[in-house]
């Protein structure tokens, strides 16, 4: 009778002795330092297919993030150059310009971009969430109304976010040849992100957006 009403019971279980502590530090240390060293050249690849279009994702690009923009579709074999954003609400201080894409267009003109090789594509109806999808959609839609329906783009984008938009234009766009060009940021040394407040913050962020782009985020049925 004892033995059935006992309440405690003797098992055998494994510990870790000195030396699997170590070896495990020691892989969990390597492959902490191989995230560190991998993860932004990860997220910022430059993976161009020498395309018809240069897409400028993003009109809020610094100055010289625009003129790298220039200098790679001077170089490319492109044949328009596009800007893409959203309406200014009224009272921004940049509203003259109507929206982040004519505002972008504007400072490549004073660049030296031929204003014919350049089309602004301004989203009168900014959603909420997935907005690079969505910028995506509407350069997909201007080049279809153009007549280019088969043409390859590059997406040109800043650091870490470039990964992120490289995989939502292609969602957008699956029947093309889709590449992704990433532009240095001079706002922190990008090969010691990790020493850099906002070096680290644009890593984090980026890193969970497109880990949702990738797997999570499924496009709207039309």
């Amino acid at each position: 009778m004892g033995k059935l009403f006992r309440l405690t019971t003797i098992r055998e279980r494994r510990v870790l002795t000195p030396v699997g502590w170590v070896t495990l530090s020691m892989v969990f240390g390597f492959v902490l330092v191989s995230i560190i060293l991998f993860v932004h050249p990860f997220l910022a690849p430059t993976k161009p297919v020498g395309g018809d279009v240069l897409v400028v994702e993003g009109g809020w690009l610094p100055d010289y993030a625009l003129k790298k923009v220039k200098d790679q579709f001077e170089k490319g074999r492109y044949k328009l150059l596009i800007t893409v954003g959203e309406k200014y609400g009224v009272g921004h201080p940049l509203v003259h310009y109507k929206s982040r894409a004519e505002g972008a267009a504007s400072r490549l003109y004073a660049q030296g971009v031929l204003p014919g090789k350049i089309i602004a594509v301004s989203i009168t109806v900014y959603p909420r969430k997935d907005r690079t999808y969505f910028k995506a959609l509407a350069v997909k839609k201007r080049l279809d109304k153009m007549g280019f329906i088969q043409a390859s783009i590059d997406v040109a984008s800043i650091g870490v976010h470039a990964r992120r938009s490289w995989v939502l234009f292609k969602k957008a766009c699956p029947l093309i040849d889709v590449g992704v060009i990433s532009i240095t940021p001079n706002s922190y040394d990008t090969s010691r992100w990790w020493l850099f407040s906002e070096g680290v913050r644009n890593v984090i962020s980026e890193s969970i957006a497109y880990l949702y782009a990738r797997f999570i985020f499924s496009p709207p049925i039309k």
